[in-house]
């Protein structure tokens, strides 16, 4: 059974609120590192920045929200918040071998910081999955 959709896209919208918080604020204190998501998607999209955070919103709080709760859930390990971190995990690794090397970052971001940018969006998607499963929840909920 399936988390509720309602609560999933929640839980989508709390995580990329997080996640996007955590790459404009956190991580240029802690890595000394800028994570422009809105720019980064924004350049694929004529160079618009507000369209870029669009992008970035729409993806983490309905797409990517949507295919979790409809067609993941139930093959995922573990609690919802397990779940959802492994989800996490599988949108990192799409964003480092495909979306950053189209967006001129390179393979796990070697253009754009390195494996300092890699552990800073390995985290960031991390907590955007735990968000997203542990608010999303599961049907015994």
């Amino acid at each position: 059974m399936n988390p509720n959709t309602t609560r999933a896209i929640a839980g989508g919208f709390v995580g990329t609120a997080v996640m996007t918080m955590m790459m404009y604020y956190v991580a240029p204190m802690m890595m000394g590192l800028e994570m422009d998501i809105a720019a980064m998607l924004g350049s694929m999209l004529g160079g618009s920045w507000g369209a870029g955070l669009a992008m970035h919103f729409t993806l983490g709080t309905l797409v990517f929200p949507l295919v979790y709760a409809r067609a993941l859930f139930g093959m995922l390990p573990g609690t919802p918040v397990v779940r959802g971190a492994v989800w996490g995990f599988v949108l990192f690794l799409m964003a480092q071998v495909i979306v950053m090397p189209m967006m001129g970052g390179g393979f796990f971001s070697a253009n754009m910081g390195g494996m300092t940018a890699v552990a800073g969006s390995l985290m960031g998607h991390l907590v955007y999955g735990a968000l997203l499963g542990g608010i999303g929840g599961g049907s015994g909920r």
